[in-house]
């Protein structure tokens, strides 16, 4: 069978902030990051635009292409690729009342020429994917917006950056808040929907997080099979979540394991890794992390990904069958339970 492909962001190895304290570790440079992405067993680099290129906005075309080259031979050198771009508009003035839905027609445009720079980045790279993360892209007070008016500008937005760039390809990363109170395009389902919408459907997928999905109150294995029974899921995030809280990008399986379990096998259903597309790890080391082993998350949970594989492939399929036949779903949820605690 074909092997899972596993990426992570730079942003994964971190000093240890959170929405309620300062960091806590020292920083680690970017280049002792890329070392390790091959010591854990990743192959993929996430990005955000200035992750490859600082202070993007401040560079000159030329600059951007200097500076996106030198990225590009370091991945080489480590034996790594990019899987995809991110604008980082949410952290921007200009974006504080979101890019392609802002109220102020400037704003709106400060983000299309963010995102194209962002594109010319993922170019240089060696990537066709970009990430859209419509982080500020909603509201506080409903009626500042006119809701159906946004979907229209994000539509728009969309053909604009898909005329821009014929290869460019867009995933779409729904969440239902945070940062804003209630964020347009908040399932995949959603997601989805915009890109029918767009003037090339075939190149406007998703990409789900587990956390994402649970803050909406949804199952992220189901949210994962509604995209792959479109075609349209491009990439995952995976982690898990201890109920309704911020989104706490804890270790995959490290809450529910169960659920885990679910997420890998909708994905070896829908036969995933055949597709060479990434498994994304988003998640975050514990604040109480010592800085020598603050990068022990992404390895274990890349550990339990490929341990639930194990458990997927080998689970009984004539046991399933029968039980399904026989609609005795307790004997198959006892025999799912058992399958997980015995080795």
């Amino acid at each position: 069978m074909t092997e899972y492909r596993f990426s992570f962001g730079p942003w994964n190895i971190h000093e240890g902030a959170d929405p309620f304290g300062p960091p806590v570790r020292p920083t680690v440079e970017f280049a002792r990051k890329l070392g390790l992405y091959r010591e854990l067993g990743f192959e993929g680099v996430q990005f955000h635009d200035d992750d490859a290129v600082p202070d993007v906005e401040d560079k000159t075309f030329d600059q951007l292409q200097k500076e996106a080259a030198e990225m590009k031979k370091l991945l080489d050198d480590q034996g790594l690729v990019a899987e995809f771009v991110a604008p980082r508009l949410w952290e921007t003035p200009q974006g504080v009342d979101g890019g392609y839905t802002a109220n102020d027609p400037a704003a709106r445009q400060w983000a299309l020429e963010r995102t194209k720079r962002a594109i010319d980045i993922a170019h240089l790279l060696g990537t066709n994917l970009m990430v859209l993360w419509l982080a500020r892209e909603g509201t506080y007070i409903r009626e500042s917006k006119n809701a159906i008016e946004a979907y229209h500008l994000l539509r728009d937005a969309l053909n604009q950056l898909l005329e821009y760039s014929p290869p460019i390809h867009f995933a779409i990363e729904p969440k239902p808040n945070e940062p804003m109170d209630q964020a347009y395009v908040p399932t995949i389902g959603h997601a989805i929907a915009m890109s029918y919408q767009t003037c090339d459907p075939t190149r406007v997928g998703g990409l789900i997080e587990s956390a994402h999905a649970l803050l909406a109150g949804l199952d992220p294995a189901d949210e994962m099979g509604f995209a792959l029974a479109h075609d349209k899921l491009w990439s995952v995030h995976l982690n898990d979540q201890n109920g309704l809280k911020f989104d706490q990008d804890k270790s995959f399986g490290a809450v529910n394991l169960r659920g885990a379990y679910n997420q890998v096998r909708v994905l070896e259903l829908g036969g995933y890794s055949e597709s060479q597309r990434f498994v994304g790890l988003d998640v975050k080391a514990m604040r109480t992390q010592k800085p020598e082993v603050a990068h022990l998350h992404l390895k274990n949970s890349r550990a339990v990904f490929l341990m639930l594989v194990d458990k997927v492939r080998s689970f009984p399929q004539d046991v399933q069958q029968q039980c399904v036949a026989d609609r005795n779903y307790e004997a198959l949820e006892m025999a799912v339970l058992e399958h997980l605690l015995v080795k």
